[in-house]
């Protein structure tokens, strides 16, 4: 985690946490935002553990948060930084624009989604909108959402299947779950039959293509 230099920004700045766990994409948006006057990214960290203690230590106005961090997704630490940093309004920016990952980062009070793939000068207006108030979301992924409906699966078989990701007999998903194999054998089935796949491995990269997971 580094802090950034600070004089070149004047007093009333937007303070920004910015959580990339790409050394070059992290290090690239932190040097465009930074180049915006009213901008100043205070802090960068490279996993998703490290975001709300860095966030409680440098007081960020905006979180900018990937979703798919070591130690903790992005969507997790929004969910925990709404709880202990009410204040700090979060922007997810990620490459995986999946109309279930929106879903799920409104439900975590993220206040905008936006996908990597666009202009900076959206980025840093975006950071702007959040700030007074406002949701900003990629349209396109908004309409897509719309369309897709909600997530079928339960939150035990997601947590089943997530369990299973690296190739976890039923015994030790049991384990971890603390449940019956015949409730982990019916949670997967169930899982099996929503994502309509053949197995518990495709069900899990379904449910992980539709943001889901």
């Amino acid at each position: 985690m580094n802090e950034m230099p600070r004089e070149r920004h004047p007093a009333q700045s937007i303070r920004v946490l910015l959580a990339e766990d790409q050394g070059m994409m992290r290090g690239a948006l932190a040097l465009l935002l930074g180049m915006e006057e009213d901008i100043e990214v205070v802090a960068q960290v490279a996993a998703g553990d490290a975001i709300v203690d860095a966030a409680l230590t440098h007081r960020p106005d905006v979180a900018l948060l990937d979703i798919e961090l070591p130690g903790k997704s992005g969507l997790d630490a929004a969910a925990e930084l709404r709880g202990r940093l009410p204040d700090c309004r979060v922007l997810i920016l990620t490459t995986f624009g999946r109309p279930g990952y929106l879903r799920r980062a409104m439900e975590a009070g993220a206040a905008g989604f936006l996908v990597k793939d666009g202009p900076v000068e959206e980025l840093a207006v975006a950071v702007r909108r959040v700030l007074t108030g406002e949701t900003v979301i990629d349209p396109a992924l908004a309409a897509a959402a719309l369309s897709a409906g909600p997530n079928p699966l339960t939150t035990r078989e997601c947590d089943a299947l997530k369990a299973s990701a690296d190739g976890a007999t039923v015994a030790d998903i049991a384990v971890r779950l603390h449940l019956s194999e015949s409730t982990v054998r019916n949670y997967l089935s169930s899982a099996i039959g929503k994502t309509g796949t053949r197995n518990r491995m495709e069900a899990m990269r379904e449910a992980r293509r539709q943001g889901w997971l």
